[in-house]
C-alpha cells in the first residue's frame, strides 16, 4: 500500500458568492467543533432544485480550508452523487469508494470487491485522519451511509434535494434548509454579475427582476447573465419579457448551462406516477397556498392519500410547507408544473379537476355559512357533494371562522377560475355562499365588490335573473359600506326591478331592508320608514324571524331619527328579543350598539356606555370585525364626552386599526379624530393614560363602573373583582 496521501479533491468554489452568512457561521461551527464524544459531525444542506446547495458546501468548505488550514490537515474528498443528473445515472456507493480509496493512497490493485468490504478498509484508513468529506447532490439516504467515516475527527457536507430523514435517524445530522434570497442578497447577486452602475441606475426594474426570479439563484444568475451579455439592452427589457408567465421559463436559459426549467426536470422525472400527477394538478389551485382537502378534491383522491403525496413532494422540495398543514409552490415551480400539466393531460381531464375544486368550495363554503348563520334562511339548493370531494364539517361558530379566514385570499380566484372553465352556476352560488362570512363579520369591502362583480358576470352569462337579483343586492351593500351612496342605490333599484319581475318575495323582502339601511346612512328617515314598512309584511310572510328584526332594527333608526326615543328603544327591544331567541349575536350587537345611540342622543352617556361594552363583547362573540370597529369608535364618542380624552383615543386608534385592515372607508374620519383629539390634548397639557387606564387612578376612581371598565378594556364584573382586590 502507498503512504498516505493528502486528498485536495474539491471543486472551486461559485465566484461572486452573495448570501447565505447565517448558513456559513452554523455550518463551520458544527463541522469544527470537535466536540468530545460525539460522532463524525454531519451537515446535510437540502432545498429545491436552482436554490443553491452545492454552491453554499463548497462555499463553507473554502471558507475553512482557507482561515484554519490545521481544521482538516489530511485533505478533502468530494464527489458528485449525481442524485438528480441528466444522464439519468446514479453514482454508487461501491464507485465512489473506490475513487476515495485510491485518493487516500490504496493501489488500484488492494481495492477490496464489494461495498462493504470497501467502506470498512474507506473507514479504517480515515479513522487516523481528519479530512473533510463533501458529498454532492445525493439520491438517498442508503446512498450516503456507506461514505460516511466512522470518527469524529473527520466531518462531511451533503447536499440533496431530499431532506433524507431515513439518514436522520440513523447518525447525528445538522440540517440546513435553503429558501429563495432575500431581496437585498437578490440585487447583491444582480449587481455581481452586471454591474453596479447598471443596476443602480434602473433600481426599480432590478426590483421587479428579483421578484420575476422568485429570488431563486439559479434564475437571478441566468438572468443577470443575459443582461450582461447584452449591455446595449436595459433591464427593463428582460422584465418585460418575463412578465407574461409563458415566456418566463424560456427566458431564464442560456445555451451553455443549466437552465430553471432543466433544473426542475431532473426533480420531476423522478417521480412516481401518483406524485407527478398531483404536482401538475396542483398548479391549477389558483390561491397563494393550498389546503390538503382542497388539493385531495383538485386530484380526485382520498384526502389521506393526497396528504401522504403532498408530504413527500415537500420532502423533495417541490412544495413548500405552509402553517395550517397547507403546502404552496415557488413561483417559478408553479409555472413549469402549469407547463407540464397543459402537456400531460387532456383538456377534459383539467376543466374535471376544476369542477371538482369548485363544487369542494362550494359545499365547504355553504357549511360554513350555515355554522355561522343558522339562523339565516339559505337561498341555495345544492345537489349532494359528488364522491370524489370530501367537503368539510365544521364543529362550531370558530372553526368555521377560522378557515374562513385562511381560505379568504382564495376566494375570488376560486370564482373566477370556475368562470373561465364554464362553471358558472357554481360561481354564483359560492359568492351568495360567503354572504354571511365577508358580509356580516368581516366587510373587507374591496373584496367582496371584487368577488360579486365576477358572479354577477357568471349570473348575466346563465341568464339566471333569481341570482342576478341577489348578487345586485350584495353588490349595492358593498357599495354601501365604501359609502358609494349613488352607485349603491343604482344596483338596489337594479335588483328590486328584477325581484319584482319574478315575484321574488324572500328577494324583495332584503332589498327593501338594504334600501332601508342606505336611506338611514343618508338620515332619509322618510324614505327608510316607507322601505321598511313595505319589507316587514313580506319577511312576517315567509316566517323570515332574522329579516323581521333586521327591519325592526330600521325602524328604531328612523324614531331616533324623529326624536322619538322611547319608541326607538321599544322597537330595539323587539328586536333583540329576536336575535337572543335564533342565537344571532351579530345581531344582538347592532340592537346594543343602536340602543346606546339613542342613550347618547338622550344625554345618557354612562348608559350609553354600557350598552356598547356589551355589545363590543358580543360582536367580539360573533367574531364580527366590522362591527368590532364601530362599537369601539362609538365608545370613544361617548369616552370623548364624557371628558376622557386619552380613553377616547385608544378606543378610536383600536377602531381605526380595524378599519384600515378591512379598508373600510371611515378609517379617514377616524384618523381625523384621532389627529384633532391628540392636538388638544397637547394643547390644554393633559396627558393620556397609560394602556388606556382612567385619568382618576383605579380602585379610588369615583367614575361609574361602565366608565372604568371601557378604559381600562375590561368587563365591568371584572373590574368590580378588581375593586374588591384593591380595596
Amino acid at each position: 500500500m502507498k503512504s498516505a496521501q493528502r486528498p485536495a479533491q474539491l471543486p472551486a468554489p461559485l465566484a461572486g458568492f452573495v448570501g447565505r452568512v447565517d448558513e456559513i457561521v452554523s455550518a463551520r461551527h458544527i463541522l469544527t467543533a470537535n466536540e468530545e464524544g460525539r460522532g463524525t459531525p454531519i451537515v446535510a444542506i437540502d432545498g429545491p432544485p436552482g436554490v443553491g446547495k452545492t454552491a453554499l458546501a463548497l462555499r463553507c468548505a473554502d471558507e475553512i480550508i482557507r482561515s484554519d488550514p490545521d481544521a482538516f490537515p489530511d485533505g478533502q474528498l468530494y464527489a458528485d452523487l449525481k442524485g438528480y443528473s441528466e444522464s439519468g445515472t446514479v453514482a454508487r456507493p461501491d464507485d465512489v469508494l473506490d475513487e476515495f480509496l485510491v485518493a487516500l493512497g490504496v493501489p488500484v490493485q488492494d481495492v477490496p470487491a464489494g461495498t462493504e468490504r470497501r467502506a470498512k478498509m474507506y473507514r479504517s484508513l480515515l479513522s487516523s485522519r481528519r479530512v473533510l468529506v463533501v458529498l454532492d447532490n445525493a439520491a438517498s439516504s442508503e446512498q450516503v451511509e456507506p461514505l460516511l467515516p466512522g470518527v469524529a475527527g473527520c466531518a462531511v457536507v451533503l447536499t440533496s434535494r431530499r431532506r433524507l430523514g431515513g439518514l436522520a435517524m440513523k447518525v447525528g445530522v445538522e440540517r440546513v434548509s435553503l429558501s429563495h434570497l432575500t431581496e437585498r442578497e437578490s440585487v447583491e447577486i444582480l449587481d455581481t454579475v452586471i454591474g453596479s452602475a447598471r443596476t443602480s441606475a434602473d433600481a426599480k426594474a432590478v426590483a421587479a427582476l428579483t421578484e420575476l426570479c422568485g429570488r431563486l439563484p439559479l434564475a437571478l444568475r441566468l438572468a443577470a447573465d443575459r443582461v450582461a451579455a447584452h449591455p446595449h439592452h436595459s433591464i427593463s427589457e428582460l422584465v418585460d419579457e418575463l412578465k407574461t408567465e409563458r415566456n418566463r421559463l424560456d427566458g431564464l436559459a442560456s445555451h451553455d448551462s443549466v437552465t430553471v426549467r432543466s433544473a426542475f426536470e431532473l426533480s420531476y422525472c423522478d417521480l412516481r406516477d401518483d406524485e407527478a400527477r398531483t404536482f401538475r394538478f396542483l398548479s391549477l389551485h389558483p390561491g397563494p397556498h393550498a389546503s390538503v382537502a382542497s388539493a385531495a378534491a383538485l386530484v380526485g383522491r382520498p384526502v389521506m392519500k393526497t396528504q401522504q403525496l403532498l408530504q413527500w413532494l415537500h420532502e423533495v422540495h417541490l412544495l413548500e410547507g405552509v402553517p395550517g398543514s397547507r403546502y404552496r409552490f415557488h413561483d417559478l415551480l408553479r409555472l413549469y408544473a402549469a407547463e407540464r400539466l397543459e402537456s400531460d393531460e387532456e383538456e377534459g381531464d383539467r376543466t374535471a379537476a376544476v369542477g371538482r375544486l369548485a363544487d369542494w368550495y362550494l359545499h365547504t363554503t355553504t357549511a360554513g355559512a350555515r355554522t355561522l348563520a343558522p339562523f339565516r334562511r339559505s337561498i341555495l339548493e345544492l345537489p349532494d357533494a359528488d364522491q370524489e370531494i370530501s367537503p368539510l364539517r365544521f364543529e362550531d361558530e370558530q372553526a368555521a371562522l377560522q378557515w374562513f379566514d385562511s381560505e379568504a385570499a382564495h376566494f375570488v380566484r376560486v370564482i373566477r377560475l370556475a368562470m373561465d372553465h364554464g362553471f358558472h352556476t357554481t360561481a354564483w352560488k359560492l359568492a351568495v355562499s360567503l354572504y354571511d362570512y365577508f358580509c356580516l363579520l368581516r366587510k373587507p369591502g374591496s373584496i367582496w365588490l371584487a368577488i360579486t362583480a365576477v358572479a354577477l358576470e357568471a349570473a348575466r352569462t346563465t341568464g339566471d335573473r333569481f341570482a342576478e337579483g341577489w348578487l345586485e343586492t350584495f353588490t349595492a351593500e358593498g357599495y354601501r359600506w365604501q359609502r358609494q351612496y349613488e352607485r349603491s342605490q343604482h344596483h338596489f333599484e337594479r335588483s328590486l326591478t328584477l325581484r319584482r319581475q319574478i315575484e321574488d318575495l324572500h328577494g324583495q323582502a332584503w332589498t327593501l331592508v338594504g334600501m332601508s339601511f342606505l336611506a338611514v346612512d343618508r338620515e332619509r328617515w322618510d324614505q327608510a320608514y316607507a322601505y321598511a314598512q313595505e319589507a316587514m309584511p313580506l319577511f312576517d310572510g315567509l316566517d323570515d324571524h332574522d329579516g323581521s328584526a333586521s327591519v325592526l332594527l330600521t325602524l328604531a333608526d328612523c324614531h331616533r331619527g324623529r326624536l322619538q326615543y322611547d319608541q326607538a328603544l321599544r322597537t330595539l327591544d323587539r328586536a333583540m328579543e329576536i336575535f337572543e331567541e335564533v342565537h344571532d349575536y351579530d345581531g344582538r350587537g347592532r340592537a346594543l350598539t343602536k340602543i346606546a345611540r339613542v342613550h347618547t342622543a338622550q344625554g345618557r352617556h354612562e348608559s350609553a356606555l354600557a350598552c356598547l361594552e356589551r355589545a363590543l363583547k358580543t360582536r367580539r362573540k360573533a367574531g364580527t370585525h366590522g362591527g368590532e370597529a364601530d362599537c369601539l369608535y362609538r365608545r370613544g364618542c361617548v369616552l370623548q364626552r364624557l371628558g376622557h380624552r386619552g380613553g377616547a383615543i385608544a378606543s378610536w386608534e383600536a377602531a381605526l386599526s380595524l378599519y384600515v385592515q378591512l379598508g373600510d372607508a371611515r378609517a379617514a374620519e377616524v384618523r381625523s379624530r384621532i389627529d384633532r383629539a391628540k392636538f388638544a390634548s397637547g394643547r390644554t397639557g393633559e396627558s393620556r393614560p397609560p394602556d388606556g387606564a382612567p385619568e382618576r387612578g383605579f380602585a379610588g376612581s369615583h367614575e361609574s363602573p361602565a366608565i372604568v371598565a371601557a378604559l381600562c378594556g375590561v368587563g365591568i364584573p371584572h373590574l368590580r373583582n378588581e375593586i374588591c382586590r384593591a380595596s
